[in-house]
């Protein structure tokens, strides 16, 4: 009687976070030890007070507009946020939820065409959430070491050093740079809740994710049923993409499989991937484009290569992998990883469009502005002993130099103080202005 009264005071000390987290463990430890395992009593857990809380607050700091239902973070919050919370749960434990449709909206590529984006309300974004956090550990007892997208603990860096071990420390020169159409969109739903109930038999939990699969969409003032895809930008789509991969990450790592026995591997980011070996053989590529055919997923062979690295450069997760000569030592090569040249611009015209936009900003404002923007994509591009992004900060500094100084000329009819000195220098002394060339990611 002491130590459960004990065991309840210190659960009630702990954050949402932490036992989210604990609940996490026991579900993972569970599936991890039994890989047959289907977990049948889940749906109780998306109405615990913790969750919710947890769910709310990771969707909060995602932020995110205003779905079908016009209603934001903002909202919500007015409304007040525990009444709210308190009654999604009885919704949702009265088994009276029903997502709504999922607004389209769509947002520019580096390339200049327009990715579709998919809105799920903030309600159907805390209660994909809450989901989320309840299957997520269940599904990553069973994903490979090869896949990084949209993983706790894993992100770009990793895969990015996992290709540059391949590729230098292995000795791996070919690569197979595969480009998926339209993925998000066409993942067939049948197939997907396949997998899915290889490991839930929770038939409310499956009765969720099948609703959101099948939401309707709103696009041009009318509603689209959705018959195949998982919209991106909905919380739960990446997981799903995940585990419908996986299928492919399991097929090319098997230690006794066909891929396995010629040396190839893969690196997988979400829907894009590669694979690498010595020698990557043409019937082995066959072999996996009949395992996406099966999937009813289509490589787009005008964005996809075989190439071998130290003749042919390729690009990955916006970095540039390429071989150049040493500097230092004679007919040498070495492996630079650096921005990929689009990258590269993709910062210049943010810090352009930020300066337009902000005509009229005072320094220490200007600053902080600029700096998340600058730190941002420092962040990415600066991996320690992997990437060597020093030149293109660098052409940074220049840019930025350059930029403010015509910021400041047309400012100059309101008498700027800052424009007959050198602005970027002034900004970095004195107001805390980001340089690039000095910056590192220890910052």
């Amino acid at each position: 009687m002491i130590d459960a009264s004990l065991a309840n005071k210190r659960r009630s000390q702990m954050t949402s976070e932490e036992r989210v987290r604990q609940l996490q463990i026991r579900l993972y430890r569970k599936a991890k030890q039994d890989k047959a395992f289907r977990f049948y009593v889940l749906y109780d857990k998306l109405t615990l007070d913790y969750m919710l809380k947890e769910a709310w607050k990771r969707v909060k700091q995602n932020k995110g507009a205003a779905g079908y239902d016009r209603m934001s973070i903002a909202d919500v919050e007015k409304y007040g946020v525990n009444q709210y919370l308190c009654e999604l749960a009885d919704e949702i434990k009265r088994e009276t939820y029903k997502a709504q449709p999922v607004l389209r909206v769509y947002i520019p590529k580096a390339n200049g065409k327009m990715r579709p984006l998919g809105i799920p309300t903030v309600k159907d974004r805390i209660v994909q959430m809450c989901c989320k956090l309840v299957i997520e550990p269940i599904f990553e007892a069973d994903f490979q070491d090869c896949s990084y997208g949209f993983r706790p603990k894993r992100s770009a860096k990793d895969a990015i050093t996992r290709i540059k071990r391949h590729i230098a420390s292995e000795r791996m020169r070919q690569v197979y740079d595969a480009d998926l159409s339209g993925f998000f969109d066409n993942i067939p739903h049948d197939k997907l809740m396949i997998l899915v109930e290889q490991r839930i038999s929770d038939r409310r939990i499956l009765r969720l994710i099948r609703m959101w699969l099948k939401t309707p969409i709103f696009e041009d003032n009318k509603l689209t049923k959705s018959k195949k895809g998982t919209p991106q930008g909905g919380v739960i789509s990446p997981l799903l993409a995940n585990i419908y991969l996986n299928l492919v990450d399991k097929a090319v790592s098997r230690t006794d499989g066909y891929f396995h026995k010629y040396g190839v591997r893969i690196v997988r980011y979400a829907d894009d991937f590669i694979l690498v070996a010595k020698k990557i053989p043409e019937h082995c590529i066959k072999y996996l484009q009949d395992i996406l055919k099966r999937m009813e997923l289509e490589i787009n062979e005008d964005k996809t290569r075989l190439v071998n690295v130290e003749t042919d450069p390729f690009d990955f997760l916006g970095f540039t992998f390429r071989y150049d000569k040493d500097l230092f030592v004679k007919n040498k090569k070495y492996l630079n990883i650096i921005p990929r040249k689009k990258s590269a611009q993709t910062i210049r015209d943010k810090i352009r469009e930020y300066l337009r936009k902000n005509g009229h900003k005072n320094p220490t404002e200007l600053v902080k502005g600029l700096n998340p923007i600058l730190k941002g994509w420092m962040n990415y591009y600066s991996i320690p002993k992997v990437s060597y992004p020093q030149l293109e900060k660098r052409k940074l500094r220049w840019y930025m130099m350059e930029s403010l100084h015509r910021y400041y000329r047309r400012k100059s009819q309101r008498k700027s103080k800052l424009y007959r000195k050198n602005a970027f220098e002034e900004l970095t002394s004195k107001y805390g202005l980001v340089d690039p060339s000095k910056y590192s990611y220890a910052n």
